[in-house]
């Protein structure tokens, strides 16, 4: 399956290198079967929080995309909230940890983990 570039969810540098590393650390980076689930859940201080799990089994409905040799699978209701959003890590002394720039969101919380569209 292909996907255009527009209207997709992309992966930087930095979070591509830490994606890489958790999944060694989980002792599955060899196995192919292995991507990154992003989902958006109720909760968090603005409304919307951002889930991420590594997970084998894609769903009938699933999004697919593949950024930076990342492959990321969302639910059809969590890419509607996450259409052209880039995922991001950062290990300075802000904070450590993956964060998403997501155009779509009219507003985030202080913590950067919720949003609000």
């Amino acid at each position: 399956m292909s996907v255009t570039t527009d209207n997709a969810i992309y992966v930087s540098d930095k979070a591509k290198s830490k994606v890489k590393q958790l999944l060694a650390d989980a002792g599955v980076a060899e196995d192919p079967s292995y991507f990154l689930r992003v989902s958006v859940v109720g909760g968090g201080c603005s409304g919307l929080s951002y889930k991420l799990d590594f997970d084998n089994e894609q769903k009938p409905m699933d999004q697919v995309f593949e950024d930076n040799g990342v492959k990321v699978v969302t639910d059809l209701k969590s890419f509607l909230y996450l259409v052209n959003t880039t995922l991001d890590f950062s290990d300075g002394l802000n904070g450590k940890g993956f964060y998403f720039s997501n155009p779509n969101a009219s507003r985030t919380c202080g913590c950067g983990e919720s949003f609000a569209v």
